[in-house]
């Protein structure tokens, strides 16, 4: 363990990191294959994965940032080969913890930084590979497709509320009270359900960021860290257009409001001289929030390495 830690006094530094930040990638690849070479005696096996990681648990971050040309020798050590076949088949043993989890038992952002490497060969490579489809298959699968399942649900609720049904309003079909209810009905599902859980979600990432000082200056603001990414974006664009919105809404407005002259009073009606004010900019809001919507579930269409990350 001396090329991970060497203690002067009351100084210990790591001639492995030493190596990476002085360019001497010769000799940081000599201690990376040193390490993850499995040696043994008559008493024990010898295998330094996890001295590595435990010295340095962001060592997959570290050499992404300062010499991705080592990665491939870090990844190739986390792979034991049989040197006998059975059947022309070789046994193979991937050691994938720290790749999976970190040192405090939580999920590892390994793959999440390899993946921002924007390396194709790098994320093909068996170790990576082999990680990304366990990790899909058996945890952030049903995640992923129950988020989406989620979203997509609150988005044919978005259009039906305010498109499909709200198409004819202005026609014979707006003496129809079932559909007048149906729209609000519909409308208290975005404002009261999707809208609350959807500031939630990022109330907590903003919080997490903050306590992280995981922050982004744009113009002039500081900003939650996780904003930098598109989907949070325009998931945050969405949730402050449904609540302007919620403030402008028409039928909101015309409870209580006397209907235009020679109109009978209509229950959930958007006639009426204040929401007539509102409708033009209550439908720029609509159209806008319909592009976030399908912004926010063109993810179905391309299931990427980032994707797989999640």
């Amino acid at each position: 363990e001396w090329v991970l830690s060497i203690a002067v006094g009351s100084q210990s530094i790591s001639p492995l990191l030493w190596a990476v930040e002085t360019g001497s990638f010769d000799a940081a690849r000599a201690i990376i294959v040193d390490l993850l070479t499995i040696r043994a005696d008559r008493d024990r096996y010898y295998y330094g994965v996890d001295p590595l990681f435990e010295r340095h648990p962001d060592i997959i971050q570290r050499l992404s940032l300062e010499a991705p040309v080592l990665l491939p020798a870090l990844l190739d050590g986390l792979i034991w080969r049989s040197r006998l076949t059975e059947n022309g088949r070789r046994r193979v043993v991937y050691f994938l913890r720290h790749l999976v989890l970190n040192e405090d038992g939580k999920f590892s952002q390994a793959i999440e930084w390899i993946t921002q490497n924007d390396d194709p060969k790098l994320v093909c490579h068996p170790v990576i590979s082999y990680t990304i489809d366990l990790v899909w298959g058996r945890v952030a699968a049903m995640a992923f497709l129950y988020r989406k399942t989620w979203l997509l649900l609150t988005a044919m609720v978005f259009m039906l509320s305010q498109a499909v049904l709200n198409s004819g309003l202005h026609d014979d079909v707006s003496d129809n009270l079932l559909v007048r209810m149906g729209i609000f009905v519909c409308r208290c599902f975005i404002y009261l359900v999707s809208w609350p859980s959807l500031a939630m979600v990022h109330i907590k990432r903003g919080r997490a960021d903050i306590l992280k000082k995981n922050m982004i200056h744009v113009c002039g603001l500081r900003l939650p860290g996780h904003l930098v990414e598109f989907n949070s974006m325009v998931s945050v664009s969405l949730c402050i257009i449904l609540f302007i919105m919620l403030m402008l809404c028409p039928i909101i407005h015309c409870f209580g409001q006397k209907p235009p002259d020679g109109q009978e009073r209509l229950a959930f009606t958007e006639r009426c001289e204040e929401g007539d004010k509102l409708l033009p900019t209550y439908a720029v809001l609509s159209m806008s929030g319909m592009l976030c919507y399908w912004a926010l579930l063109a993810d179905l269409t391309v299931f990427s390495n980032r994707v797989c990350a999640f």
